[in-house]
Protein backbone atom coordinates (compact mmCIF):
# COMPACT_ATOMS: atom_id res chain seq x y z
CA UNK A 1 0.00 0.00 0.00
CA UNK A 2 1.21 3.21 -1.20
CA UNK A 3 0.52 6.70 0.91
CA UNK A 4 1.16 9.64 -0.95
CA UNK A 5 2.63 13.26 0.89
CA UNK A 6 -1.53 13.54 1.97
CA UNK A 7 -2.33 10.87 3.77
CA UNK A 8 -4.19 9.49 0.53
CA UNK A 9 -3.76 5.15 0.38
CA UNK A 10 -2.84 4.29 -3.50
CA UNK A 11 -3.32 0.81 -3.22
CA UNK A 12 -5.75 0.44 -5.94
CA UNK A 13 -2.68 1.75 -8.32
CA UNK A 14 -0.30 -0.78 -7.36
CA UNK A 15 -2.87 -3.73 -7.33
CA UNK A 16 -5.11 -3.21 -10.46
CA UNK A 17 -2.51 -2.49 -12.67
CA UNK A 18 0.02 -4.78 -14.38
CA UNK A 19 3.20 -2.89 -15.05
CA UNK A 20 4.12 -2.91 -18.72
CA UNK A 21 5.12 -0.56 -21.26
CA UNK A 22 2.73 1.33 -24.04
CA UNK A 23 4.49 -0.26 -26.92
CA UNK A 24 3.42 -4.21 -25.33
CA UNK A 25 0.33 -3.43 -25.85
CA UNK A 26 0.79 -3.14 -30.01
CA UNK A 27 -1.02 -5.36 -31.45
CA UNK A 28 1.52 -7.24 -33.99
CA UNK A 29 2.90 -10.32 -36.24
CA UNK A 30 4.96 -11.79 -33.94
CA UNK A 31 5.01 -15.33 -34.72
CA UNK A 32 4.64 -14.70 -38.39
CA UNK A 33 7.57 -12.49 -38.32
CA UNK A 34 9.68 -15.01 -36.43
CA UNK A 35 9.08 -17.74 -38.52
CA UNK A 36 9.72 -14.94 -41.92
CA UNK A 37 12.76 -14.13 -39.85
CA UNK A 38 14.09 -18.13 -39.58
CA UNK A 39 13.20 -18.32 -43.00
CA UNK A 40 15.35 -15.43 -44.11
CA UNK A 41 18.30 -16.83 -42.71
CA UNK A 42 17.99 -20.19 -44.14
CA UNK A 43 17.42 -18.34 -47.64
CA UNK A 44 20.96 -15.94 -46.66
CA UNK A 45 23.05 -18.92 -45.70
CA UNK A 46 22.26 -21.03 -49.05
CA UNK A 47 22.59 -17.84 -50.63
CA UNK A 48 26.67 -18.78 -49.96
CA UNK A 49 26.50 -21.55 -52.86
CA UNK A 50 26.19 -19.28 -55.26
CA UNK A 51 28.18 -18.57 -58.47
CA UNK A 52 30.06 -15.35 -57.11
CA UNK A 53 33.67 -15.34 -56.75
CA UNK A 54 34.74 -12.88 -54.24
CA UNK A 55 34.09 -13.08 -50.10
CA UNK A 56 32.68 -9.50 -49.91
CA UNK A 57 29.68 -11.55 -50.72
CA UNK A 58 29.49 -14.09 -48.22
CA UNK A 59 30.34 -11.73 -45.40
CA UNK A 60 27.48 -9.78 -46.35
CA UNK A 61 25.18 -12.29 -46.51
CA UNK A 62 26.90 -14.01 -42.63
CA UNK A 63 26.25 -10.62 -41.52
CA UNK A 64 22.91 -10.08 -42.38
CA UNK A 65 22.01 -13.20 -41.40
CA UNK A 66 24.33 -13.26 -37.84
CA UNK A 67 22.22 -10.00 -37.68
CA UNK A 68 18.81 -11.58 -37.51
CA UNK A 69 19.56 -14.64 -34.98
CA UNK A 70 20.80 -11.96 -32.48
CA UNK A 71 17.13 -10.08 -33.30
CA UNK A 72 15.27 -13.79 -32.86
CA UNK A 73 17.64 -14.53 -29.79
CA UNK A 74 17.00 -11.00 -28.27
CA UNK A 75 13.34 -10.91 -28.87
CA UNK A 76 13.01 -14.45 -27.33
CA UNK A 77 14.96 -13.42 -24.28
CA UNK A 78 12.89 -10.56 -23.78
CA UNK A 79 9.44 -12.14 -24.33
CA UNK A 80 11.08 -14.81 -21.30
CA UNK A 81 11.81 -12.15 -19.03
CA UNK A 82 8.03 -10.80 -19.73
CA UNK A 83 9.76 -7.61 -21.10
CA UNK A 84 7.80 -8.30 -24.63
CA UNK A 85 4.26 -10.12 -25.34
Amino acid sequence: MCVDQFGFTEEWIVADQPVIAPDQQKPGYGKPARVGAVISVVILLLMLAGNHHGKVEDLWLVGAAAALVFLLVADRIMRRNGIKR
